[in-house]
């Protein structure tokens, strides 16, 4: 349409030299519309177009009832190129001298310390103009809850995106479908522009990891690692519940989450849980028949699973060994499993050494020594990996409980459980293939 000139590509704010003749992505979300009540669908299809950046917009030359035969909408920027350059003003002329001075200086010697000086300095007010700007941005998530992008920034504990978080086309079109009580379907994202060495015109690209994949898990409630007609694979967080548990304030839980973006999928699509502190792979059914082969793989123990952790110390001995330790729960003190050697079932996990490393407390700023483990549980039974760490040596356990474990170790104000789900190996329950997800730990 665009090449026909029934759609234009309108300039709406300045283009620097640098984006000259760049080409941007186009993308596209279908939804479907929701009753008033926001429960039932209207039957209608809702498709709706954005482009990346902020200085250009789709524009029709006739009215988008004429160019398409669903509802379609053009989606604007979430924040304006005039408001953006309105926060960049206040020091982009002097960020442009520094540049200039560095230039001359590189010329001369690029090592002395006037030019560090000046380097650090223009650091320093590129950091404070993106601020300023990423100040100006607000998302709308998949509850219809807002969300800014300094609450993202603060929960990657201070670290900047790069410059253009927010403008690309995926995070625009799920804000406004969540924002109008869209359900989106499916979306695509295409090339337009002359080819690069990364990017061919006319073809489709997922989301960017270094933008997108900051902020899309805040929008959507979930890090989606994999997903087909069949599965969703997520990163789950710590401190997020896998499935809800009783009251109110426990339904907020990754499939609460996933049935918002996803109503089709089973009451109670998890097919494995995770505890609420553990992090890490979680596999959900779309459909029935799906949970009930997933549900198969696992009964039958042809799912291979890794997770990493922190123990608490230095893991003395043999390199590898592994765990055959018998627990039950403590009715007395619930969720807390207790060793039983006549009632308990038994648990029985392999377990590999990594390493030795140091972990700085990010509260006390207290500095430890911790052993970086591998575990690759053969049985499921409640809290096995923690279990298996925190008993002691002369029942058969490692003798050191995993870092920020509050029920079999210590756990410092602030801190989170160091057990992360990392690897799983299972048969795709309906081709057949054998699927290898990865997730790496933040830790």
């Amino acid at each position: 349409m665009i090449e026909k000139g029934d759609v234009e590509l309108k300039q709406c704010g300045r283009e620097s030299l640098e984006r000259k003749g760049q080409g941007l992505m186009i993308g596209a979300l279908v939804c479907w519309e929701t009753g008033c009540d926001g429960q039932e669908k209207s039957g209608r299809r809702v498709v709706l177009y954005a482009v990346s950046g902020n200085n250009k917009e789709l524009k029709a030359a006739v009215s988008l009832e004429k160019l398409f035969t669903e509802k379609s909408i053009f989606v604007p920027s979430i924040v304006s190129s005039e408001k953006i350059e309105a926060a960049l003003e206040e020091n982009d002329f002097k960020i442009h001298q520094l540049t200039d001075q560095i230039n001359k200086l590189t010329l001369v010697n690029k090592y002395s310390t006037e030019r560090q000086t000046l380097i650090t300095e223009r650091t320093a007010l590129t950091d404070a103009s993106l601020r300023k700007v990423f100040s100006l941005y607000e998302f709308i998530r998949f509850d219809g809850k807002k969300i800014s992008l300094n609450a993202i920034i603060n929960r990657h504990n201070g670290h900047l995106p790069p410059t253009g978080t927010g403008d690309c086309c995926a995070p625009k079109l799920l804000s406004y479908a969540f924002a109008h009580g869209l359900e989106p379907v499916s979306m695509d994202e295409v090339y337009y522009g002359r080819d690069t060495a990364h990017k061919k015109n006319g073809t489709s690209y997922t989301p960017c990891d270094e933008r997108c994949g900051y902020i899309l898990p805040d929008i959507l409630g979930l890090e989606i690692l994999y997903r087909d007609s069949d599965l969703v694979i997520v990163n789950k967080p710590g401190g997020l519940l896998s499935v809800p548990g009783k009251g109110e304030e426990k339904q907020d839980c990754v499939e609460t989450r996933l049935r918002k973006l996803f109503p089709e999928a089973p009451a109670q699509p998890a097919v494995h849980r995770l505890d609420m502190e553990t992090s890490g792979i979680l596999i959900m059914a779309l459909n029935k028949k799906t949970h009930i082969a997933m549900n198969e793989e696992f009964a039958s123990g042809l799912v291979h699973k890794k997770y990493i952790a922190l123990l608490d110390g230095i893991l003395r001995g043999k390199p590898e060994g592994h765990t055959e330790l018998p627990f039950r729960l403590d009715t007395e003190n619930r969720p807390h499993q207790i060793y039983d050697a006549e009632n308990g079932k038994l648990g029985i996990t392999e377990w590999k050494k990594v390493g030795v490393e140091k972990l700085s407390c990010s509260t006390t700023g207290e500095v430890k020594q911790v052993t970086r483990i591998e575990f690759s549980p053969l049985t499921g039974r409640t809290h096995q990996l923690r279990l298996a760490a925190s008993c002691p040596v002369e029942l058969g356990g490692l003798g050191l409980p995993i870092v920020g474990d509050s029920l079999y170790g210590h756990c410092e104000n602030g801190q989170r459980l160091m057990l992360h789900a990392a690897e799983i190996t299972f048969r795709h329950p309906t081709s057949g293939k054998e699927m290898h997800i990865v997730c790496n730990t933040d830790f």
